[in-house]
């Protein structure tokens, strides 16, 4: 029995492999876990290091076995004995692509992450963090695909039939770089406009924009698309490159600051002093108010009532809703209460039975005015009227 173990060491060359391998895998696993935690407890007091090792765990613990498998094949002599051992060292090339693959994009949702909490959204002035969620979100997006996209490439690289495709394909530069340019043109556009979007910025996470005639926040922009959080509970998913060809209102550019309108019509009687007063009062009582814009003005006349605007500011789009809803409420209170007769109405005339007004028997007779001509030749008259003395 004890000599069965180094004879079949001795005859085996299958036997040689497999044992090297186990050793190696075990060896692996141990020294994984021993830098692990070694790296663990250097990293304390770096969020970032700390959130590395944590996102890169699973991926890591193929990573080290896959390697420690790929040395034993390619360094044992009797990898060259045994035919399945190619094919077995493809595959693990190709797994290694994949797991390289997904450790890339571990490590960049791990600095996504990262910076996900170093700059929260949940405050009162977030404009510096959206502009940099923004930035990292759009460019970690982009990473990933693109490491997705090579990692793919690359393990297709490692057929030789591919390989063949690929220097044909090459020979063939022109018409198959026409084809494959407008086969993949909306993806490339996509990755391009999300740079672009990172970069220049034109949208960050939450800001307030309006597109196609929607409100909305904006939830989510991932590599492709951007999800924008309508008011009403519903999402509305636009592609990135729409940002970049068409126009659209960001309220959160610069300043989540806002001035809303709230308009009126009453008739000319209102007193506007005492509307004025009021308007002051809701809005400092109004918690919704930020103390930088108060105003009433009249800003337009009919023949039956004149249209009142009231501009009213908040720190942000949903409290000045909620504000342009209160000074609305509160002036048509006011107005109901003190003014009623001040509220828009229709004028008319009652007639008689003959169709002539009512009071009309008691109206004083009025003759039409004499008719008038304009001294002007252009307006079609020769000149002055002759007077009555002066005729015959």
């Amino acid at each position: 029995m004890t000599d069965f173990l180094p004879d079949l060491w001795t005859r085996s060359a299958a036997f040689r492999l497999g044992a090297s391998a186990a050793v190696a895998l075990l060896l692996a696993i141990a020294l994984h876990r021993a830098i692990r935690a070694l790296l663990w407890r250097l990293s304390a007091g770096h969020p970032m290091a700390r959130d590395m090792l944590r996102y890169a765990r699973a991926p890591m613990g193929w990573l080290v076995p896959l390697v420690a498998l790929a040395v034993v094949l390619h360094a044992r002599p009797e990898s060259a004995l045994l035919a399945p051992v190619s094919l077995l060292s493809h595959v693990l090339v190709v797994a290694l692509i994949g797991v390289a693959s997904w450790l890339g994009v571990r490590c960049v949702q791990a600095a996504e992450a990262f910076f996900a909490r170093r700059f929260p959204l949940d405050m009162a002035d977030n404009l510096r963090a959206r502009r940099v969620l923004t930035q990292v979100r759009v460019l970690g997006r982009t990473a990933s695909v693109l490491i997705v996209l090579l990692g793919l490439a690359a393990a297709l690289m490692t057929l030789p039939q591919v390989r063949q495709i690929g220097a044909s394909l090459l020979a063939s530069a022109g018409l198959a770089g026409l084809a494959l340019g407008l086969a993949a043109k909306p993806v490339l556009s996509n990755l391009i406009a999300g740079v672009q979007i990172a970069l220049t910025q034109p949208i960050r996470l939450d800001d307030v924009v309006i597109i196609e005639e929607e409100w909305g926040r904006i939830e989510e922009i991932t590599g492709t698309y951007v999800v924008v959080h309508i008011w009403d509970e519903r999402r509305l998913v636009v592609p990135l490159n729409w940002f970049i060809e068409h126009p659209f209102q960001n309220w959160t550019r610069a300043s989540a600051q806002i001035v809303g309108t709230v308009f009126l019509w009453l008739d000319y009687g209102v007193p506007m002093a005492a509307l004025r007063e009021e308007l002051t009062r809701l809005c400092r009582e109004a918690p919704e108010w930020d103390g930088r814009v108060c105003l009433l003005q009249v800003t337009d006349a009919s023949e039956r009532a004149m249209q009142l605007r009231a501009l009213v500011s908040s720190a942000d789009s949903g409290r000045n809703w909620d504000l342009r809803c209160r000074v609305r409420e509160g002036l048509l209170a006011f107005v109901q209460a003190n003014f009623p007769q001040a509220l828009p109405r229709w004028r008319g005339e009652c007639l008689g039975p003959a169709g002539t007004p009512a009071d009309a028997a008691h109206r004083p007779v009025r003759h039409p005015p004499p008719p008038q001509r304009s001294p002007h030749p252009e307006d079609g008259a020769a000149g002055p009227s002759p007077a009555p003395d002066d005729a015959g």
